[in-house]
């Protein structure tokens, strides 16, 4: 590329980088929805997807109508967070939980979970399937929570497209369950229903790692693939929340991606797992 066109280019992002922090600021004054802090390499490519969807020229023209259309920012959620999920993603993750964490989480009467940025629900389910394979689902309470109230119907739901289960049914056996996935659910030409059973124990809970604090005491907190769409900033606010919320050697399960090296809260937790980025707090 042509200096002179590569300086246009920067130019360019630059601009279109300040009207993304301008329409953040803006979402955030009206709904409270705090974005401020989220990476804005991501946030860029999400936001030029917004503009196709939403078939607008402009971000000033997009921040009009979400600042003047409710039911189009509730809409608009899908493009300012990240829906990429599967049931048991990443297996080595969830085969260290069941063989490393599960053994010590059962040494407790009651447990409480809490799965944050929990999406469309596929790592709520998963978890739920391991607690019921392991006796353990009928005495914990899993909270499952997001800010997209639209994700949060889907993951209450427990209903998966057919075509998705062959990959989530591999990954459970790789993951070490101890039957067949057909056994949580059944199906119909509407998809997978997994066993209302699983969802008895769950708490499904609109809450912001940017803005809300933290609401219960817990044993586990699973955050996977959520951080990497923070910067540092918010992800030492998230990881302070999540040492606050757990017990006394409470469990962290991050994503494959994600690390704590680095953090403000680096020395409040210890490695238990490294290589699944499961970690243990400190007392």
């Amino acid at each position: 590329m042509p200096p002179d066109e590569a300086r246009d280019d920067t130019a360019d992002t630059e601009l279109f980088d300040l009207e993304v922090k301008l329409l953040l600021e803006a979402v955030y004054l009206r709904y409270q929805h705090d974005f401020r802090d989220y990476a804005i390499a991501s946030m860029r490519r999400r936001m030029r997807q917004a503009l196709q969807h939403f078939q607008c020229d402009s971000l000033s023209q997009l921040q009009h109508r979400l600042l003047r259309e409710p039911p189009s920012f509730q809409q608009a959620l899908r493009f300012f967070t990240v829906h990429v999920s599967e049931m048991f993603r990443d297996p080595p993750y969830w085969r260290a939980l069941r063989e490393q964490v599960v053994p010590l989480l059962r040494t407790y009467a009651s447990l409480k979970v809490w799965v944050a940025g929990c999406s469309s629900g596929e790592e709520v389910w998963s978890l739920c399937v391991m607690l019921a394979e392991e006796a353990l689902l009928d005495r914990t309470i899993v909270y499952a929570t997001d800010i997209d109230p639209a994700a949060l119907r889907r993951a209450e739901t427990g209903v998966f497209p057919l075509e998705r289960m062959a990959d989530f049914s591999r990954n459970y056996l790789a993951a070490g369950g101890t039957g067949s996935l057909s056994d949580h659910y059944t199906t119909s030409p509407h998809g997978a229903a997994f066993d209302r059973a699983l969802r008895r124990q769950v708490v499904f809970a609109d809450h912001s790692l940017a803005t809300d604090s933290v609401f219960s005491e817990v044993h586990l907190v699973s955050c996977r693939n959520v951080l990497i769409y923070f910067n540092r900033a918010l992800q030492d606010r998230a990881l302070g929340l999540f040492r606050e919320a757990l017990v006394r050697r409470g469990f962290l399960g991050l994503g494959n991606r994600e690390s704590l090296s680095f953090s403000a809260h680096a020395e409040g937790f210890e490695p238990w797992c490294p290589e699944q980025r499961i970690y243990r707090r400190r007392p």
